[in-house]
């Protein structure tokens, strides 16, 4: 049986999208293809000791130890609890997966000193970095952050208590932060310009900002770039689908190209009144003569922000909200300039402003490829990223104490040096309640828990392959690019990746994706190019190169879809994803005739 529907673009076969695999199901943007360990040699943090010590025989030591050994490799751990650092961390070998969501019990925090990256094609999941200032000196640092990489991911993470930024990413080519949660930066602590308390400096070329909360920071909520070595419009950052609470300025953007996307604004009790209620972003240039950017704006493509009023009381501020939800760029953007650049010429609004979004591509294979990132509206974003975002698979009752004051519009801790702004802290002592004794701490109180055995070493609870893949090995790649391990490790989380990702038109999808079984056959005196797959479709859906759904078809019912060609779009590469009876997912792009 053919099945026959009608198509608005011309379109032949050249390539699958997905010779390239994602570092995960559910791994987006800019970041997304970093392959990390990927087939590499597995070791397991077996301590909570912040050491030097492992043996590389049993493959087991300190989380230091771990990271500082060299070539692929993919770090798992046999305990959970707070790993509290002697001494800042560096990540300076690359080809490395540090998989989180691996961890027993509650899982695993890291707290007393800063975790940086500075190494390429690393992929981080599942943790929690709480910094605190009980043993940073006073020259200020990130909870984690990294510069001049290539083709990292940072997943569901949760990062606070820094005393600069929570986590900065800047002169960075190919990153990803998706689906964390930064909160509570530090503002008057151990900083020795004062205060700062910060959310975070968020830049790099192809770097991708996506689904994740900022909550409770007195600026840098973040602060664009900029990367100044680098010449002018060099950084091209997508951010979308974020959420702000409570937060201060959002501002820089130098020089950059930048997309503002479907983010979500909740002011809170310390936010700017009046006008600066509806701020999306204060651009800037630089002032600075002898820097390669000056007095340059940034380019922006915003669209479809939302700045919720619910928290607001006064009209003025319940207004400021309403316009710039409204219009984004006349109420969000454009009366949003410092004071300092005075009235803002026409013609230099006009030149800011991009028409068309961002492509923001990956990195696979030494070569610049195409990137997704999954979109949601604003409101449904902020729905998903409190849902969630952070180290979710087990989140622990900071996290969801955090959580609860997003969705309340409510905040419970303040700070302990003048001048005081709710929900803004100095030290992470302030978050003590009322009653605790002299025993309680601010890091997390995490259940240990007791990992499964596995004998031979290779990252696979005993058992697992015989009953789920017979014949198969660890290391072995199946047919989605994945190896078993990786399979093993992705399906701990799948639930939460198949949930966040729902209800959206992105391309991305988190089930297993098959690109070399779906074939299309087209000729150019033909009217019509035909999708074939090994087993039944039940629908087709057709989308862009930034993942914006352009046509569907669904009730399908059948292993052969004729389409007819349509021409009249101005898009020039399509991508078609096909969702068969079994739930696969087949892959492949189409360039237009």
């Amino acid at each position: 049986m053919k099945v026959f529907f009608p198509l608005l673009v011309i379109l032949f076969a050249v390539e699958a999208l997905f010779s390239q695999v994602p570092a995960f199901p559910g791994a987006e943007g800019g970041g997304m293809y970093a392959t990390g360990g990927r087939g590499g040699t597995v070791y397991y943090v077996n301590t909570l000791d912040d050491n030097s010590n492992g043996s590389a025989t049993t493959r087991e030591g300190s989380l230091r130890w771990c990271v500082g050994r060299t070539g692929k490799r993919i770090i798992l751990f046999k305990v959970g609890g707070t790993i509290m650092l002697k001494s800042n961390l560096d990540i300076k070998n690359g080809d490395v997966t540090i998989a989180g969501q691996s961890a027993p019990g509650e899982g695993v925090c890291i707290g007393n000193f800063p975790v940086n990256i500075s190494a390429s094609n690393v992929i981080v999941r599942y943790l929690r970095f709480r910094m605190g200032d009980d043993a940073v000196a006073s020259g200020g640092a990130d909870a984690l952050g990294g510069r001049f990489f290539k083709n990292v991911i940072v997943d569901h993470c949760s990062i606070s208590w820094s005393t600069d930024e929570c986590a900065s990413f800047y002169n960075c080519d190919y990153f990803t932060l998706q689906w964390s949660i930064i909160s509570e930066s530090l503002r008057l602590s151990n900083h020795d310009k004062g205060a700062h308390g910060y959310g975070g400096i968020w830049g790099g070329t192809n770097a991708s900002f996506h689904h994740n909360l900022l909550a409770h920071h007195s600026s840098r909520t973040p602060r664009f770039g900029p990367g100044l070595e680098d010449p002018p419009f060099t950084e091209k950052v997508d951010h979308r689908n974020n959420v702000n609470y409570n937060y201060g300025n959002t501002y820089g953007g130098e020089a950059m190209d930048i997309n503002l996307i479907n983010n979500f604004y909740k002011p809170g009790p310390m936010t700017l009144t009046k006008t600066g209620r509806g701020r999306i972003i204060s651009l800037d240039k630089s002032k600075d003569p002898a820097q390669l950017r000056y007095n340059i704006w940034g380019h922006l493509y915003v669209d479809g922000n939302v700045i919720d009023a619910s928290t607001s009381s006064v009209s003025q501020d319940i207004t400021a909200c309403q316009n710039a939800t409204n219009d984004n760029w006349t109420y969000g953007v454009y009366n949003q300039f410092h004071s300092s650049y005075g009235s803002v010429p026409e013609a230099d609004k006009i030149a800011m402003k991009l028409s068309n979004p961002l492509e923001i591509k990956g990195f696979w294979n030494e070569t610049q490829v195409s990137s997704q990132v999954t979109t949601h509206t604003a409101q449904k974003a902020c729905e998903k990223v409190l849902h969630f975002a952070g180290a979710s698979l087990s989140r622990d009752a900071y996290d969801a104490r955090v959580i609860d004051e997003v969705r309340n519009g409510t905040t419970h801790f303040i700070g302990s040096r003048d001048p005081l702004k709710p929900g803004i802290i100095d030290t992470q002592w302030d978050t003590k309640p009322a009653g605790a004794d002299a025993t309680w701490s601010p890091w997390p109180a995490l259940t240990a828990g007791t990992a499964p055995a596995d004998t031979n070493i290779d990252g696979v609870p005993d058992g697992w392959l015989e009953t789920n893949y017979p014949g198969k090995q660890a290391n072995e790649l199946n047919e989605t690019g994945y190896t078993y391990l990786e399979v093993y490790l992705n399906s701990i989380v799948e639930n939460i990746t198949l949930q966040q990702n729902q209800d959206a038109t992105g391309l991305f999808d988190a089930r297993p994706m098959h690109e070399s079984k779906l074939r299309i056959k087209y000729t150019s005196n033909d009217n019509h190019f035909t999708i074939e797959a090994p087993e039944i479709v039940r629908a087709v859906y057709l989308y862009n190169l930034s993942g914006i759904l352009v046509n569907q078809f669904a009730s399908l019912r059948s292993n052969i879809v004729n389409i007819p060609l349509k021409s009249a779009n101005s898009e020039k590469i399509i991508i078609v994803k096909a969702i068969t009876d079994s739930d696969n997912v087949l892959v492949s792009k189409f360039i237009i005739v």
